[in-house]
């Protein structure tokens, strides 16, 4: 019977030891902060938040976007130097060798709705990657409501834009890429915001500078 019992709690200590250090192991440090949804863990490896796009900062020789820095800044705010755990969906890398993850801290929080949250981003979504797709459109369209960050002095002329119900993407009428969406997948919004609202993502081809201030005034 002793040796039963000795046996027994034996295996609670193992599993309960096991369990602590594969929890440990998910945790990581961030040694740097590349923008608003780029990080480099403390083991060199570059992690691309998924289901978000921030503007971009100043690097080779292109400018930075208007909210690049403050986007940079407020995701250095939240993870430099701490520990994140890291979620991954179904497509773990990008084409650039970039991991993708969803990135939480101890108290819960994910980095990459917040970042949405505050208006430092807009909604990416991408499949098959779709795990929490709803909750970061809902926290776009608080972002837009709350006139937030990249939506805070939006303003922009009423057009035609063509969206594709497949890939969540919407373009100028004219863009060839566009044209390609079958009639079946299209949709068509009267403005930029519009389609924000319903999570589609600027074209990069035909809309890559969506965040210059031409279309604000």
């Amino acid at each position: 019977m002793n040796r039963n019992i000795f046996f027994f709690l034996f295996i609670i200590v193992f599993i309960f030891l096991y369990n602590k250090s594969l929890c440990a192991e998910n945790w990581f440090n961030v040694k740097s902060v590349i923008d608003g949804d780029t990080i480099i863990l403390s083991d060199g490896r570059h992690i691309r938040y998924i289901g978000i796009n921030a503007p971009e900062v100043e690097h080779n020789e292109q400018k930075a976007q208007p909210y690049g820095e403050a986007a940079k800044q407020f995701n250095k705010n939240m993870v430099f130097s701490e520990k994140v755990h890291l979620e991954f969906d179904k497509d773990r890398f990008d084409q650039y060798g970039r991991l993708l993850a969803y990135i939480f801290l101890k108290d819960g929080s994910l980095i990459n709705a917040k970042i949405i949250a505050q208006g430092y981003a807009y909604f990416l979504g991408r499949s098959p990657n779709k795990k929490y797709d709803s909750l970061l459109l809902q926290c776009q369209r608080r972002a837009m409501s709350g006139h937030k960050g990249i939506w805070s002095r939006w303003r922009e002329k009423k057009d035609r834009y063509l969206g594709n119900q497949h890939s969540k993407r919407f373009h100028l009428i004219k863009c060839s890429y566009g044209r390609q969406t079958s009639k079946k997948s299209r949709i068509f919004f009267s403005s930029k915001w519009d389609a924000f609202w319903e999570g589609y993502a600027p074209c990069k081809k035909c809309l890559p500078e969506y965040f210059i201030p031409q279309s604000v005034e």
